[in-house]
């Protein structure tokens, strides 16, 4: 006799429920674990998590109407300024002197940016806890491999040596998760664990010294706790900060330099590269206000059009490439995205604070503008928030005496 079938049980959800997962599995634990040890693991393996987690939309649909959802998204100020960034990138390949790479630098980048669209509009518009739990799980997994990392590196180098690049974008990730993964744990009412884990990648970071790293995680839990202890305060200082320094990057180097060789000597990397800066400026003043073109302080190192030793940062490139128009855009864009992530659950506004001036920290001491990894680490960055915040519709279980009583007959 046939078995009578369950109408309650779909398959097509429960696939959709296993992608989900697995999605999340990968962007919150895989991701995080394997960039410690891979150069391009997070370039490989975040697109993948993310197509899954669209896959997983599309059978069930939890994440809602995408057509709205997207058009909300797209009218916000903060995209508006960055499209008109794109616009102003595209248009300079006119008169960049690498057409042909700036152009394939640029569809790079408009496809990480529809990639990170993509994972922010197939995420639940309710998350669930358990897929949730894996952030902290899987940040506190990969501290524990950077840790193993830093002090077995001679060890685990391979004939290239080249352990310390990869643990070093490794780090920058980490650097960024933790904020996410310690907002998460808070608004759960777990802020022993949270300590905990800020503790752990801290240890991280140390075991394994690099600059960049260690000072992101610093301004980052100053930010944090300026947020928590005056909310309005610590977001107008990271909105007003950040902005400010895009616009008047052109005058950090007079301003800069001085310091640098009174602390380091006139002849100090840092000094010397301030130098540079300066000239540029003063030498080329034009082209403070066209740019030089996508993807040409990169390119012009390998090709002396720029000296080697010029500054590495976004404050610099963006400058260099794309002018007062590019870099006005930024700086509107970031603002008004940090005082939009101010406007979120309270409790989480800490946390998004300190991972926006942890990020703006790495990009403008020794990031590139476009450089693949970084790109992608931030889109890993910005899902794991959104998550976070799509996972407060509930933060505490009713008590028993709200529940509905029921009499027994």
């Amino acid at each position: 006799m046939a078995r009578a079938s369950h109408p309650s049980v779909d398959p097509a959800l429960d696939a959709a429920a296993l992608l989900r997962r697995i999605g999340f599995l990968g962007l919150f634990v895989i991701v995080p674990a394997t960039a410690q040890m891979g150069r391009r693991a997070a370039v490989i393996l975040a697109p993948i998590a993310v197509v899954l987690l669209v896959l997983a939309s599309a059978i069930d649909g939890k994440s809602g109407p995408w057509r709205p959802a997207a058009l909300r998204l797209l009218r916000r100020p903060a995209w508006l300024a960055g499209l008109l960034l794109i616009l102003w990138a595209i248009l300079s390949l006119v008169w960049t002197p690498f057409p042909d790479l700036a152009t394939e630098r640029l569809l790079n980048l408009i496809a990480t940016i529809l990639l990170t669209i993509a994972g922010y509009l197939s995420l639940p518009e309710r998350m669930r806890s358990a897929n949730l739990y894996l952030l902290p799980v899987g940040t506190a997994a990969a501290a524990l491999v950077a840790i193993l990392l830093g002090l077995f590196e001679h060890r685990f180098a391979g004939p290239s040596g080249d352990v310390d690049g990869t643990l070093d974008r490794g780090l920058t990730l980490l650097a960024l998760l933790v904020w996410p993964a310690v907002a998460w744990l808070r608004s759960r009412g777990r802020d022993l664990e949270s300590l905990g884990l800020a503790l752990l990648v801290a240890a991280a970071l140390v075991v394994s010294p690099n600059a960049p790293q260690l000072a992101a995680l610093a301004v980052g839990a100053a930010a944090f706790a300026l947020t928590t202890l005056r909310p309005s305060l610590g977001i107008t200082v990271a909105s007003l900060g950040a902005a400010l320094l895009l616009v008047a990057a052109p005058l950090l180097p007079f301003l800069a330099r001085p310091v640098a060789s009174a602390l380091f000597g006139p002849v100090s990397p840092g000094a010397l590269s301030l130098k540079v800066w300066q000239k540029i400026v003063t030498t080329e003043p034009l082209r403070l206000v066209t740019g030089h073109g996508f993807e040409t302080a990169l390119r012009g190192r390998i090709v002396n059009l720029l000296p080697a030793n010029a500054p590495t940062t976004l404050l610099f490139e963006l400058w260099y490439e794309l002018g007062i128009v590019g870099a006005f855009a930024a700086a509107f864009a970031l603002h008004a995205a940090i005082r939009r992530g101010g406007r979120e659950t309270p409790v989480l506004v800490p946390g998004a604070m300190a991972a926006f001036a942890a990020a703006f920290t790495i990009a403008c001491i020794g990031v590139g503008l476009t450089v693949m990894w970084w790109l992608t680490t931030l889109t890993v960055a910005i899902l794991s928030f959104v998550a976070v915040a799509r996972g407060q519709f509930r933060t505490r279980r009713p008590k028993a005496s709200q529940l509905p009583q029921h009499e027994t007959p």
